[in-house]
């Protein structure tokens, strides 16, 4: 009997081993991982330009950071990310204040953004929110949101819409 109990310990301690370290390791693979696909597209061209982003490459662009609100969290929640203004002009778009952001969801989930909401102190793709990465399931790994607090008119359903989670494409149309 007592060599039976010593074969269901042995396997629950393994268990808790793997499940200790396959998160570590899934996270660690996802970090180099490609999350965001950003695609410019000008005008009479036949392709666009692609550029694909993984965590990494998004935390060496400028950090973004602003306190805010949301109508889909409880209380204030603290963003870290990257300003659309700053990633749209790593991509290139620096005076396309007609043009488009086509934002896509892994959901397929798509909005449309003015190129022109992308100005200093306006929204940020962020990939952490009070400190932490954004699970799929918490509405990352990446989410588009504005400074809701600062500014009545970033309290509209229009801007609430374009607030999309679980990004992973934009697609921008000059």
């Amino acid at each position: 009997m007592r060599h039976w109990y010593l074969h269901i310990v042995a396997l629950v301690a393994a268990v808790t081993l793997l499940c200790g370290v396959a998160p570590t390791v899934a996270l660690a693979a996802q970090s180099d991982e490609a999350v965001l696909t950003v695609a410019v597209t000008s005008p009479g061209d036949d392709g666009a330009l692609r550029h694909e982003f993984s965590i990494e490459d998004l935390r060496t662009l400028p950090v973004a950071q602003f306190d805010t609100r949301t109508i889909w969290t409880s209380g204030e929640q603290e963003f870290t990310g990257v300003s659309l203004a700053a990633l749209l002009a790593h991509v290139g778009v620096t005076d396309a204040q007609n043009g488009i952001v086509v934002a896509r969801a892994i959901n397929d989930y798509a909005v449309e953004i003015p190129v022109a909401d992308a100005i200093s102190g306006g929204p940020m793709v962020a990939y952490e929110r009070n400190g932490s990465s954004m699970s799929v399931r918490d509405k990352g790994p990446l989410w588009i949101v504005y400074p809701y607090d600062s500014d009545p008119t970033y309290r509209t359903e229009a801007v609430y819409s374009r607030s999309i989670w679980q990004l992973e494409e934009i697609t921008v149309g000059q």
